[in-house]
């Protein structure tokens, strides 16, 4: 390992004034995995008032805890005392903690081996628990007994998962066991810290490892959304609408997330971290929200749509054709879901807009049609919309029984093509919104329009003819237009 300067000078300040020092936790584990830390963490057998006699520019960010945060060059780095936690009576944070001299008894109250390692120059890597044998083996392994681990801090059962996703690494057996064994105890934890956790999960290479967090029950406390999807939602006169045939929509919904936005994938570069997460929610949440309507509208679709075996049927709430009453459930449901992990409103709205769209695949593929979309939409909804069905329709193929599915490769021929003409359409700067068009309220008014509800109306009429022939977008043209239909 090489320590990057900065740390290296925080580090040997404390070992010269007489103190341990190294660093510790995460940024030693993605050092021994060949990866870039995020951040670097520094534990020490200083107090936090000799770590700010050594550093003439501290912040004290966690003080009561042990943690001074020492700036050099204008970047912060946290400095921790040994420390001791006395009892999590919360099953999240300890009452009160107690400073040691011994580097030891600080490594063993962390949550995994592979976070349980500490390094310096001067002493080398500092592995008591076997930390470095499991990173070589894959392995997510409490320190010590998992039991109390997790009885201490309740999160921890949901960060093994996710470390398991973000490493590609297996959750050991009795780190599982313990783990499933006080899934209730995550009931105690805020919704921000499970959406934090989620959120790391599903932006993983491997979000497939939901399937593991539901086997030991944890997603049914956390996410129980995700345990109606994989089972098909509930027995609807016997039938059931998942693992029947090619109707796999755990699988499939899994698999979106994972193509959803990913940036080896994806032909839009210029994604943003929040639109790849609002990506990868919409890609699990609307595949529940169509099986959720299975589950309760199984008569009504079946009825409309025919079919016989349970994967037809299911495959008829896919559709189109659902009614509004269906749609607008749906939206409610995700609503509610994003509401309940407290996403904030732009992230919750934009998610809950693509469900209601992913089955609206293109039909008929032309410059009006794309301009239309653009009007009821907007270009961002139109570019994630378009990206969220791509990544539905390749995941289709990846679960298909039999090979290859014909009509999710027609449908990404479609979506490809209507990218591109929404492409050309906007980069020639089609008019398809109000703002667009030549005219405005005020000119419709000092033409003879009457104000109020007629002027909107007036203008949604124009947008309509200029949408149909861009040529009618001129002032004079558009007032003609007006005037001789109001």
């Amino acid at each position: 390992m090489k320590l990057p300067e900065n740390v290296k000078k925080i580090v040997d300040a404390l070992i010269e004034n007489g103190y341990e020092a190294y660093a510790v936790g995460g940024c030693v584990r993605d050092s021994l995995l060949n990866r870039t830390p995020k951040d670097w963490d520094i534990t020490t057998s200083a107090l936090p008032g000799q770590v700010k006699e050594i550093f003439p520019h501290t912040v004290d960010t966690g003080i009561k805890h042990g943690t001074v945060t020492v700036m050099l060059n204008h970047v912060g780095y946290e400095v921790t005392t040994y420390r001791i936690d006395g009892k999590y009576e919360d099953m999240r944070h300890p009452s009160e903690v107690s400073f040691t001299k011994s580097l030891s008894e600080d490594l063993l109250r962390r949550d995994f081996t592979i976070n349980a390692m500490a390094y310096n120059e001067k002493d080398g890597l500092v592995d008591l628990f076997g930390g470095q044998e499991d990173l070589k083996n894959g392995i997510i392994r409490c320190v010590g007994d998992p039991g109390a681990r997790f009885d201490e801090d309740a999160l921890r059962i949901l960060r093994a998962f996710r470390f398991s996703a973000q490493l590609g690494f297996t959750v050991e057996k009795d780190t599982k066991n313990a783990a499933a064994a006080r899934v209730q105890n995550l009931r105690k934890v805020s919704a921000e810290r499970i959406r934090d956790e989620l959120c790391k999960l599903i932006l993983s290479k491997n979000p497939d490892r939901l399937f593991d967090a539901m086997d030991a029950g944890v997603t049914a406390v956390v996410l129980p959304e995700f345990d109606t999807l994989v089972r098909g939602g509930r027995d609807a006169k016997g039938l059931r609408g998942v693992l029947s045939g090619n109707a796999s929509s755990g699988m499939r919904a899994v698999k979106a997330v994972s193509l959803a936005g990913n940036k080896d994938l994806t032909d839009l570069k210029d994604l943003t971290a929040k639109e790849e997460l609002i990506l990868k929610w919409a890609a699990l949440l609307s595949e529940y929200a169509d099986t959720d309507v299975f589950k309760e509208d199984i008569e009504k679709f079946t009825e409309e749509r025919g079919g016989e075996k349970p994967e037809d049927q299911y495959r008829a709430v896919s559709l189109t054709g659902q009614s509004e009453a269906a749609e607008e459930k749906k939206r409610t449901e995700v609503r509610n879901v994003m509401n309940r992990f407290k996403f904030d409103n732009e992230t919750r709205d934009m998610v809950v807009r693509l469900v209601g769209l992913h089955n609206k695949k293109p039909v008929f593929v032309n410059d009006v049609s794309m301009r239309q979309l653009l009007r009821r939409n907007g270009e961002e909804t139109v570019k994630l919309l378009f990206e969220l069905q791509s990544a539905q329709c390749l995941a289709e193929s990846f679960v298909s029984v039999g090979g290859i599915n014909v009509g999710s490769v027609k449908t990404l021929e479609k979506i490809k093509k209507a990218k591109e003409t929404v492409k050309t359409v906007t980069e020639r700067g089609d008019c398809y919104s109000i703002r667009q068009l030549a005219v405005n309220g005020r000119d419709l008014i000092e033409a003879g329009i009457d104000e109020g509800s007629k002027v909107g109306e007036t203008l949604e009429f124009l947008l309509d003819k200029v949408i149909a022939d861009q040529s009618l977008n001129d002032k004079e043209k558009l007032i003609n237009i007006a005037c001789l239909n109001y």
